[in-house]
């Protein structure tokens, strides 16, 4: 392969991840949950923001503080904002935080002065989502309300020389390096190119929306190579000619064009393909150079990960042969195996779709592949590759300390005094850490063979088990979870709440009364648990927004029955537990 085919392929499998299917109709369900949960917390904002003084910026140390409240109006009369998305639990960003207190002192003297602020992106999501922020820390500068993405070295001296040219009241932001194309330009340009790849977009499409910032930073960079390939965008909805002559269907649709001539996947195997391009990265092609680069026959799968990632003890690519009979589930099924790497780095970004199965071995340290700091990082993942290779019934990863610094405190690590922990996370959400001690394969090696021989002891988040628990709600924490909600001869019904929760504040006298309510019920407990204090240690029990209420059958502890009615006043909720309740359900039946 060409070395100009070769970095297109690099392209192609970089933005690969970004693709939306062309059948795509709706957000997956993840997003909805997510949505919903956002959704929660901005009512809970807008209650809280009455007394208005949510408006108020704050200053941490000449930095403003800004809020999804008071952000419109800090920036609305200001021309240029430095803006700093950061997590509070985010190492880079801890280390940054000085630095960018003395860029705040330095574009404060400027004249006229300019604006430094930052946002928790945790908690201020409607202003993380508005601005596409995706990692920690992500830096913009906000140029008379439009974003501009900072992309050189988390300098002082580079930042502020970048505020203070975009700061000038002649600056424009530069023309896109993505060559516009209509039915006028089309053929000569995608002619006279040897290889162009070209995009295929709705305005409107939220899939697009997101991959044009990716596309445009890699025209740039693939216009910088000798020689150059360029990279071109086609409204398909204003050049309707175009996207019927090309089979556009869906958006974004990408096609490679070699000296004019289009090339895509093609039949049947295109839409599983698709439905699994979103979330995991392969390989497949029908072209023959392409697939003599990635070095098996054209039409064949291939899974291979990165070069970081591979080593000895397993193979470099995991090749699938796909014939017109092969089922869909066949293919899902080979991704799926063979996605993971024998170690693999677990990032909050990947938990969900990556590191969802358990258990999960799981070793943390200061995780960082950048150029200073792979040797380190190898160093310590190559002795969990020599216990890993032993455990295949395990999934196992490494993980930054500072990314789940939150994990790895409720495990009881965070004072260990190591440089490296470790943990399995086991199904049902039980964990267990291991003993702090000086770190290599054997100590990893029997940490791993006693928890498969049954014999560590969970972790278990608990607060203090009450000493008097007798009221009309009774109360559950970590340690009394199973006790309780799990008692096979009592229904329960178990409200997961957060302190500092509205909607939670404001159902508190109405559960208060639905405890009373059926006190004189001795096969029924009206339970609460602080979810933020205490682990659930079944995970048929998700909490994913506050309150969530769940009713615990007597008999059938893993089938629980979630209370999604929106209306949560005493009528609606007693109704709720009669219709469930086992004992009630016969006492009724009896009379």
């Amino acid at each position: 392969m060409r070395p100009r085919e070769a970095w297109l392929l690099v392209l192609l499998l970089a933005l690969a991840q970004l693709l939306a299917a062309a059948s795509a109709e709706g957000p997956d369900e993840d997003s909805s949950k997510k949505e919903d949960a956002i959704e929660e917390e901005d009512e809970e904002e807008e209650e809280d923001e009455d007394d208005g003084d949510d408006l108020e910026v704050k200053e941490e140390n000449g930095v403003s503080v800004l809020n999804d409240a008071n952000f419109d109006n800090f920036v609305a009369d200001k021309d240029t904002v430095l803006l700093e998305f950061y997590a509070p639990w985010c190492g880079h960003c801890k280390q940054f935080a000085p630095e960018y207190e003395k860029i705040a002192t330095t574009l404060r003297e400027n004249d006229p002065p300019i604006a430094v602020a930052k946002i928790d992106a945790t908690s201020e999501s409607a202003l993380a989502s508005r601005f596409d922020v995706s990692g920690y820390p992500t830096i913009k500068i906000l140029k008379k309300g439009q974003a501009v993405d900072y992309e050189g070295s988390r300098t002082q001296e580079e930042i502020v020389a970048k505020v203070k040219e975009i700061s000038q009241p002649n600056w424009t932001p530069p023309p896109e390096v993505t060559l516009v194309l209509t039915k006028d330009n089309f053929d000569e340009v995608v002619n006279d190119s040897g290889i162009i790849l070209v995009e295929f977009y709705a305005p409107w499409c939220g899939h697009c929306k997101k991959l044009a910032p990716e596309y445009e930073k890699a025209a740039k960079e693939l216009s910088k190579r000798s020689p150059p390939i360029p990279l071109a965008k086609v409204d398909a909805t204003a050049e309707t000619d175009l996207a019927k002559r090309f089979d556009v269907s869906g958006y974004p649709t990408l096609k490679i064009f070699r000296k004019g001539k289009p090339f895509d996947y093609n039949g049947p195997r295109e839409k599983y393909a698709n439905h699994l391009r979103e979330d995991y990265k392969f390989h497949h092609t029908f072209h023959t150079e392409i697939a003599k680069f990635l070095k098996v026959s054209p039409g064949k799968l291939v899974i291979m990960q990165p070069e970081k990632f591979q080593s000895k003890y397993e193979p470099k690519s995991h090749v699938m042969d796909i014939q017109d009979s092969t089922e869909s589930s066949a293919i899902k099924e080979h991704v799926l195996r063979h996605t993971l790497p024998l170690v693999g780095h677990r990032k909050s970004s990947n938990e969900a779709k990556r590191y969802s199965q358990r258990p999960l071995v799981v070793v943390y340290y200061g995780v960082d592949f950048s150029f200073d700091y792979r040797v380190a990082t190898q160093f310590w993942r190559n002795k969990v590759l020599e216990v890993a290779k032993d455990f295949p019934e395990y999934t196992f990863a490494v993980a930054d300390e500072d990314d789940f610094a939150t994990e790895v405190k409720d495990l009881g690590l965070s004072e260990s005094g190591e440089e490296v922990n470790a943990a399995i996370l086991d199904e049902g959400g039980r964990r267990f850490a291991m003993e702090p001690d000086d770190f290599d394969a054997d100590a990893l090696r029997a940490f791993v063979s006693a928890f498969k021989k049954g014999k560590l002891k969970p972790v278990v988040k608990s607060q203090p088990v009450p000493k008097n628990n007798k009221g009309p709600v009774k109360v559950v924490v970590g340690k009394t979870f199973d006790s309780i909600v799990m008692d096979p001869k009592k229904d329960v019904l178990i409200e997961f709440y957060a302190p500092w929760c509205g909607h939670c504040k404001q159902l508190e006298p109405v559960y208060t009364a639905l405890g009373k309510k059926y006190k004189g019920h001795k096969n029924l407990v009206i339970a609460k648990m602080d979810a933020t204090a205490n682990d659930v240690t079944n995970d048929r029990y998700k909490v994913e927004g506050f309150p969530t209420i769940y009713f615990s059958p007597s008999g059938d502890k893993k089938n629980p029955i979630k209370f999604e009615d929106g209306n949560r006043d005493l009528d609606h909720l007693s109704k709720f537990i009669e219709e469930h309740a086992t004992e009630l359900s016969r006492a009724r039946e009896e009379l």
